[in-house]
């Protein structure tokens, strides 16, 4: 339970939000009429990755995996409610993990899996790049 309590809420909201830019781009391109094939998302995908990777593994967030595993649940989330709340407005009709409930379950996890890959990217870099004044682990304890 204290490894909950260290990790800044706000700090999860936003990278949550940082994580809103793929599905936003998505929506955008799709009202607009713009098919974009696979390389979009996943190059948007790749970046927001290591933005989180990277804020996080520079930054003084202490439980670096955890913050970012409850980052991607919180995508997830706000993908849902997003999702939710647009496609009346774009498609005239709900669709979704709202509109198909079982499908909450697997977008959660993919956010969660996302999360844990960046947490993962936030250690490596924290570890070879280690903020100033802080030593590598491996250099904690040498004269």
């Amino acid at each position: 339970m204290n490894r909950l309590r260290s990790v800044s809420p706000l700090l999860v909201v936003l990278l949550a939000l940082i994580g809103l830019v793929r599905p936003a781009v998505r929506i955008v391109l799709t009202v607009l009429g713009v098919e974009t094939g696979p390389a979009l998302p996943i190059g948007l995908t790749v970046v927001i990755t290591l933005v989180w990777a990277i804020v996080v593994g520079r930054g003084r967030a202490p439980q670096p995996l955890l913050t970012l595993v409850l980052a991607g649940l919180a995508y997830g989330v706000l993908a849902i409610l997003l999702s939710g709340v647009l496609s009346p407005i774009i498609d005239g009709e709900l669709a979704g993990p709202l509109a198909n409930p079982i499908a909450i379950g697997p977008v959660l996890l993919t956010g969660a899996v996302w999360g844990l890959v960046a947490g993962g990217l936030a250690l490596l870099v924290r570890r070879l790049w280690p903020a100033r004044g802080a030593t590598r682990p491996a250099d904690a304890g040498r004269p």
